[in-house]
């Protein structure tokens, strides 16, 4: 693949990936955001915490200026959250399909990082 192919996958995903995360900081004090969270046993604090972490991390995905390094522990902060929320959506819910929506932004969180490395190594040569 070239790296033209490449830059729009990595755009398109990562894209995604903030569509996904960045509005959510201006529903924070939504009913139905924090109840879902009291769905899952999880304190209002917590709420909060995750909800702000997600968008800086949505930004510094997006803003090209971030060192790498930083771009890496933001995909395994969003990485270890999607896969969070799986298990404890089917530790309260059980097995039923929605339990398992997070998956989906986690693929695509995949396919950011992964075009996301391919361009930094066609940098480096």
């Amino acid at each position: 693949m070239n790296t033209k192919s490449t830059k729009i996958i990595f755009w398109i995903s990562t894209g995604l990936i903030a569509l996904f995360i960045l509005p959510g900081i201006f529903f924070l004090n939504n009913p139905q955001a924090t109840e879902g969270m009291k769905h899952l046993g999880l304190p209002l604090w917590f709420h909060y915490e995750l909800g702000i972490g997600k968008f800086i991390g949505g930004l510094i995905l997006l803003i090209p200026f971030f060192p790498k390094r930083i771009k890496e522990w933001v995909y395994v902060a969003l990485g270890i959250d999607m896969l969070s929320a799986v298990i404890g959506l089917t530790n309260v819910d059980g097995f039923v399909p929605m339990s398992f929506a997070p998956l989906v932004t986690f693929a695509i969180l995949l396919v950011s990082y992964t075009s996301f490395h391919k361009l930094q190594n066609t940098q480096k040569s």
